[in-house]
C-alpha cells in the first residue's frame, strides 16, 4: 500500500441520503438538525434556537428535496410563509426518525463542526488533544 494518503470526498452526503431513504422505508418521520451558524445555511431564523433548528424533510412537510454531494434543500411553508431552504451539508449535524429517535449524528469529518462545537482546526490551534494513531476504536453512546 503506498504511503501518500488519498483524499476522500465527504461521507456525509452519502450518509444523508441514505438514512433518509431508511427512515422513509421504515414508515418513520425524517428529522434533521442544522448548524444555522455555518456560513450559506438559508432557513427561516425566527425558528433557529441556540444556533441549530430541527426540520421535517418527510414528503410530506417539503416540496422538491434534493440532497446533492454539497447541500440539501427544498421548499416547505414555515407559518404558512413559503421559502427555499438551502442547507450546506457540512451544517447538517444530525438525521434521526422523529418516532423512535433512531439515526446519526455527524461531526467526525476533518473539518466538519463537531456536536460540541468545535472542529479539527479549532483543536490544533488551541493545542487540543492529536488524534490517535493506530486502529480506530468506536464506542457506544446510548
Amino acid at each position: 500500500m503506498p504511503d501518500s494518503k488519498i483524499t476522500m470526498t465527504s461521507s456525509r452526503p452519502y450518509l444523508v441520503r441514505a438514512f433518509n431513504e431508511w427512515i422513509l422505508d421504515n414508515d418513520c418521520t425524517p428529522y434533521i438538525v442544522v448548524d444555522a451558524g455555518v456560513q450559506g445555511v438559508q432557513v427561516p431564523t425566527e425558528h433557529v434556537s441556540n444556533g441549530q433548528i430541527v426540520l421535517n424533510i418527510s414528503p410530506g412537510a417539503v416540496r422538491g428535496l434534493v440532497i446533492g454531494n454539497g447541500a440539501l434543500e427544498f421548499s416547505a411553508r414555515f407559518g404558512g410563509v413559503p421559502m427555499q431552504v438551502f442547507i450546506p451539508l457540512q451544517a447538517v449535524m444530525a438525521i434521526y426518525a422523529k418516532e423512535n429517535g433512531e439515526g446519526m449524528v455527524f461531526g467526525s469529518e476533518p473539518g466538519s463542526p463537531d456536536p460540541d462545537g468545535t472542529s479539527d482546526k479549532d483543536d490544533a490551534r488551541q493545542g487540543g488533544d492529536e488524534r490517535p494513531s493506530g486502529r480506530p476504536t468506536l464506542k457506544v453512546v446510548k
